[in-house]
Parts: C-alpha cells; structure tokens; sequence
C-alpha cells in the first residue's frame, strides 16, 4: 500500500527552500516608517487638507447643535404656546416622542446604510465612516432623535457626521488617494466637528484616541492633523459664535462652591460611589440590549412604543416631584449646570425618583433610537453625586465629580476620557477633586470588567473575543 503524503511542514523558524524553477516567495512589505512620513511632501498637502476641511465640517457641526437647541424649544416651548396651551402640558412629550419613534424607525429601516451605529452596543468611534450616501440618514435619524425629546446625546451622531464628510472630501479631491489619506481625514473630521462639545479639543483628541484604539508609532502621523481641525474647529465654533450669539457649548460649571483638599472619608465615598455606577450602569446597558432584541424584530413598531415609554417615564416624574420635563427628556447636557447649582431644591426623595426614571429612559432610549451615551451617563452620575451630598462626610463638588466620572466609565469603558469629562466640568476645583475621580474611575472600570456586559455573557455564556492558536495535530501513519 502506498505511503500517505506527508503533510507536516518545516520546523518553527526553519527556512522554506523553494522547489527547483519555482519563483521565490515575495518579501514580506516593509512596515512604513514613521519619521519618513512625517517628512514627507505628501504629510504636509495632508496637513493643509485637514486645516481647510476642518473650517466647513466645524461649521456644520455648530450649525447642527443650534439647529437642534432651537428646534427642542420650538417643539417643547413655542408649539404649545402657539396652540394656545397656558405653558406646555404634562402630556405633551406623548406627541414629540411618538413622532420620533415613527420617523427613526422609518429613516433606518428605509434609508441607505443604518443611520447610525446601535448605541445599545456601546460608543464606538471606529469602524469606518459613513459614505455619501448615508449621510443623510444619519443626520435625519439623530436630529430627529435629540430634538424630539429621545434621552441620547450628540457626540456620536456628529463624530459620524464629521468622518463622513472628511472621508468624502478626500475622494472628491483625488480619487485615487490611498486609503491611508482617508482613514486621516475622515478622523480630522470627527476631531474638527466635536472639538468644542466637549469643551476642549484635547477631550476630543483622548475620546476618539480611546474608543478607536489609535497607538503605535503610527498615532502621531493621524493625530496631528486631527488636533489641527480640531483647533481650526474651535476657532470658527468661536467665530461663528460671535456672529450669530446662537451660543457656545462649554461643560463648565460656573459658580459652585469652592472645594480644598480630599480627606480619607472622601476616599472612601469614591468607593461606595463607584460601585453604586457600575451596578447601575451595568443594568442600563442590559437592558438596552433586552430591549434592542425587540426593536430589531419589528422596528417599526417598537422604535415608537420606546418613545411613548420615554414619554410615559416623563410625565410620571413630573407628576410625582412636581419638577420640569426637561430633567428627564433631551440628553441632560444643557440640566446638569442647574440640577448641580440648584442642588439644595432636591429632596433626596425627588432625587431617587428622577435617577430611577431617567436610567430606565436612557435604557429604553440606547435601545431604539440613535444618538451618543456620554450626556446621560453624566446627568445620571450627576443625580448619584447631588443625592450623595446629603450624606455626612460628602460635599457637593466631589460627589457630582466621582458621580460622573465613575457613571461615564461604566457607560463608555473609556477611563482616562471619563476622568477628564469629570475634571473639566468643576473649572478651577478640577485638580482638586482629580484623586477623587480617579478613584471611583478605577473602581468602575475595574468591577464592570468582571460583570456581564451582555446578555450571552449574563447567562453564563462569556464571549470569546479570540480564540487561542493551537498546535497542529500530525496526521496519522500507516492505513487501517
């Protein structure tokens, strides 16, 4: 009987020699060199594009946060007015958030691409950007989303938009650019369109160094025109600014009281409040994903059922604490400064009820429509932290801190941009709290690394990210 071929390969590291006639085998290409990069013309026509892209991207992200700011008092303030209404009626969410259910459902299900990442699934920022075509559906599907009232916030819609548009302004100016020029400017589009949402282009920078994963030698070569269109961006937010008075986007919150130095009870509170988010926040997100498996089922029936839940949620909180809807709806960007400055008004009672509602909108929110986690995640460690004042040992200033730092980590699992989130919100007592913060980051960053995170993992079924190579098994000698 003849000999079974033999199918076993050369040894680790020994040489391939090639059969007699046979071509060599290609070297393996070069990885390129940074620094040669760097010096290069081409680097320098890149740097030029992305500071002459980031002046119309940054002015259509301002654009789109005042056409958003108006629209949510249009439709939450002067449409009822104008109706005839004496101020806006309890009911009145019903209508706003039905409407948008109605209309992202629609702009998903029949529009090109898919109007946006699932925000149930967690931030992302990577992945590619959206094409032309897609465009318009993101930007329909998120701006209905936020100015009707949905519980997501901006920065994710708008760091797809800016991606967008840098990719396609690269293919309209030279269509045969590498692929590397794209990958460049569709992150300087992104820098350029969130350089001042959340108030400083370096949170910007971190935010999408974090979430995309960029490291390496190569970081520098598409960070460096990201911070020019971010920094182009911040000049024309601030121009455009003074042009129009529409308004900046700063997170600083003016006025509060002015905090000294952490003491070890303080230490100890970051513990307890670092737990309490990651508990929370690990429940929003199953939730969500709960959710979001009926969503994907039929779309277009339970993309406006969340709404009216969203709604729902709304009206029982006004009715219940007597407080304004705006505490619950919309992404809490704009009602953290006076929830936090307003902080004595709140009975702990008041403030259990309005995290409770507005974690299971936010839940209910991720799951169905399109927008980012980074407001509401704060908002909520925000009511954590003013809730937290009312205990002995906690003062206000490092409460809301850690109560923020800790919720945006669990929601985002971005540490060092959670930290900073939290740091540039309290303007001159930010180094003050910085230990603080960190503190209660580690804590829930490190206890919802070991909590489910999805429901597959929640029933015991942890998903493996990479499987681990194995050695081959020789193949058996000699027939049967």
């Amino acid at each position: 009987m003849a000999e079974p071929p033999d199918t076993t390969g050369p040894a680790d590291g020994a040489a391939v020699t090639p059969a007699p006639g046979a071509a060599p085998a290609p070297a393996p290409a070069a990885a390129p060199d940074p620094l040669e990069l760097l010096r290069s013309r081409s680097y320098v026509q890149l740097l030029v594009l992305a500071a002459l892209i980031g002046v119309p991207i940054s002015a259509v992200a301002y654009f789109y946060l005042a056409l958003v700011s108006k629209l949510q008092h249009w439709v939450f303030t002067s449409l009822p007015s104008g109706l005839g209404f004496h101020g806006t009626p309890v009911w009145w969410p019903v209508l706003p958030l039905l409407v948008a259910g109605i209309l992202v459902s629609l702009t998903i299900t029949y529009l090109p691409g898919t109007s946006g990442h699932e925000p149930a699934e967690g931030f992302k920022a990577g992945g590619g950007s959206p094409t032309g075509v897609e465009l318009p559906g993101v930007i329909l599907a998120s701006l209905t989303t936020l100015a009707l009232g949905v519980v997501l916030g901006p920065e994710a819609p708008l760091i797809a938009i800016g991606g967008g548009l840098g990719a396609l302004a690269v293919k309209l100016a030279a269509k045969d650019a590498p692929p590397m020029a794209g990958t460049v400017m569709a992150a300087a589009g992104s820098f350029a369109a969130i350089s001042t949402l959340l108030g400083s282009p370096i949170v910007g920078a971190f935010l999408l160094m974090e979430a995309t994963g960029l490291g390496g030698p190569l970081l520098g070569l598409v960070l460096v025109p990201g911070l020019l269109a971010a920094g182009i961006g911040t000049l024309i937010f601030v121009g455009l600014d003074h042009l129009t008075g529409l308004g900046t986007f700063s997170l600083a919150i003016p006025g509060l009281p002015a905090f000294s130095h952490p003491t070890v009870a303080l230490f100890l509170w970051g513990l307890a409040i670092g737990v309490l988010a990651t508990l929370l926040g690990t429940a929003i997100r199953l939730g969500s994903l709960a959710a979001q498996r009926l969503v994907l089922r039929h779309r277009l029936v339970w993309t406006p059922v969340a709404g009216l839940v969203v709604a729902g949620l709304t009206i029982a909180f006004v009715e219940i604490t007597g407080k304004g809807s705006q505490y619950v709806l919309f992404s809490g960007q704009d009602s953290l400064p006076s929830l936090v400055l307003q902080a004595s008004t709140w009975t702990v009672g008041a403030l259990v009820v309005l995290g409770i509602v507005k974690a299971v909108a936010y839940s209910v929110s991720l799951s169905a429509f399109r927008g980012g986690p980074i407001f509401p995640a704060m908002f909520i460690g925000g009511v954590i932290g003013v809730a937290g004042s009312h205990l002995p040992g906690l003062s206000l200033v490092p409460a809301v801190a850690m109560g923020i730092g800790a919720m945006a980590t669990v929601m985002l699992r971005l540490p060092l941009t959670s930290t900073l989130l939290a740091i540039l919100l309290f303007a001159s007592d930010g180094l003050s709290v910085t230990p603080l913060v960190i503190v209660a980051v580690v804590v829930a960053y490190v206890l919802t690394a070991r909590l489910p995170q999805t429901l597959e993992e929640l029933r015991g079924r942890r998903v493996t990210t990479a499987t681990a190579p194995t050695a081959a098994t020789p193949a058996p000698t000699g027939g049967g």
